[in-house]
């Protein structure tokens, strides 16, 4: 072959290895580039069996990608035709055609979250988990008071209200087994149950984090000296059964309601929860304060004063009712 034939196959592969590559270059550039049409992110679900074409059409059609061949080429060059995931992602102004298909295969789906709050009962919590238009089916468990732990919970559009239900169940059994194996030494407390039906008082009765070990000490105190409890919340379960809220006072008639929950009128602990209680009241009752106080009344200043005798306790409540007025 004369010397001009080799000059020019090789001025022609030059060219094209250089077209190769400014269009190698232009086609990573669009790939990597977010089209940022709109300011917030925004979420899709990628239905079960939606193949790459459909995909790249939904995304093309949302104005998420620009192109959905390019895409479709991405996705064979990439190797992940067969390897979306379904789920409900989370697509940010930020996110290129790169970064959305990369989300799609590996699975970052969007998680949700479901609060439990200290102090509801079972009735309460199962009402907050069926108001949520996220999870999918009936709720067909059970769970007994104080059953389940009040916590934030994360979970995945499509997932079953009952998921949570058992989350909250196991969640529960896993802080109540903590609490009961690192109790203190010698609390007036048959078994594991009994610590649970303790915290559900200590939950009602504050919300002040420090005095939940000082509320805890009288309950217990009272218990050894075989004193009643005479706990209000106990008597509002009583009268309600945890299943709407009292909505007025409590009056002198109904601390002589006949209830073995009411603890105005049986001796011990209610014979079961009378709410959720949160880890905290949980440790307290399993770590109360040392001490001889036997009373508590509020102050006032949303917490409360403790006394250790009828006399000081009366001169606190006199002071509440001082403030009150």
């Amino acid at each position: 072959m004369k010397k001009w034939k080799y000059r020019l196959l090789f001025a022609v592969i030059f060219v094209l290895g250089g077209a190769v590559l400014v269009a190698q270059k232009i086609f990573d550039s669009y790939c990597t580039t977010p089209l940022g049409y709109w300011q917030e992110p925004k979420l899709i679900m990628l239905e079960k069996g939606t193949g790459v074409y459909q995909l790249a059409q939904s995304l093309k059609d949302g104005k998420f990608i620009g192109s959905a061949p390019v895409f479709r080429v991405l996705a064979k060059l990439r190797g992940v035709e067969t390897k979306l995931k379904a789920g409900e992602y989370e697509i940010t102004p930020q996110d290129s055609m790169e970064d959305i298909l990369q989300k799609i295969t590996s699975g970052e789906v969007v998680f949700h979250r479901l609060t439990l709050p200290e102090g509801l009962t079972v009735k309460e919590m199962l009402n907050i988990i069926a108001d949520n238009e996220v999870l999918q089916g009936e709720i067909t468990k059970s769970p007994s008071e104080g059953a389940m732990l009040p916590e934030t919970y994360t979970f995945k559009r499509g997932d079953k209200r009952d998921d949570i239900v058992a989350m909250a169940q196991k969640a529960m059994e896993q802080a109540l087994d903590e609490a009961w194996n690192n109790r203190d030494k010698n609390l007036p407390l048959q078994d594991k149950r009994e610590l649970l039906v303790l915290a559900s008082i200590v939950e009602k009765e504050t919300g002040v984090s420090d005095e939940r070990p000082l509320v805890a000490s009288v309950f217990i105190n009272r218990l050894n000296l075989g004193m009643k409890l005479q706990t209000d919340p106990t008597v509002i379960y009583a009268l309600t059964e945890g299943k709407k809220e009292l909505g007025r006072a409590l009056s002198k008639k109904d601390l002589s309601f006949d209830s073995p929950y009411n603890t105005y009128v049986y001796y011990g602990l209610p014979p079961a929860p009378i709410c959720s209680p949160g880890k905290a009241s949980l440790q307290a009752s399993a770590h109360p304060s040392s001490g001889s106080y036997l009373y508590f009344v509020a102050s006032g200043n949303g917490g409360h004063r403790f006394a250790k005798s009828l006399q000081q306790h009366n001169n606190n409540v006199a002071e509440y009712r001082k403030k009150s007025k």
